[in-house]
C-alpha cells in the first residue's frame, strides 16, 4: 500500500516541477515552441485551463498557475493524510 501511495506522491511532486518549467519558459521567446516546450503545452495546459476559467489574469500576469500548484500542493498533503489514517 506504501508503494501506491508513494507512487501518487512522486507523480504529483513531478507534475508540480513540470508546470514550475512550463511556466519559467513564458520567459524566454520561443521556448514553448520547442520540442520540449510543445510536450509540456500538451501535459500542462489541459490542468491550467480548469483554472483559468475561473481566475482571469490580472493585466499580464496569470495568477492562475500559481493556485494550480497550490491545489496539487493541497492533493498531495490531503494523500498523505489519507495514508496516515489507513496505517
Amino acid at each position: 500500500m506504501y508503494q501506491v501511495f508513494q507512487l501518487l506522491n512522486t507523480a504529483l511532486t513531478l507534475y508540480s516541477f513540470a508546470l514550475v518549467i512550463y511556466i519559467f519558459m513564458s520567459w524566454f521567446p520561443g521556448a514553448r515552441e520547442s520540442s520540449f516546450g510543445s510536450i509540456l503545452t500538451k501535459i500542462c495546459e489541459p490542468y491550467l485551463e480548469q483554472f483559468r476559467k475561473f481566475i482571469p489574469p490580472l493585466g499580464m500576469i496569470d495568477l492562475s498557475p500559481i493556485v494550480a500548484i497550490f491545489v496539487l500542493y493541497l492533493a498531495r498533503m490531503g494523500l498523505w493524510e489519507f495514508y496516515q489514517i489507513l496505517v
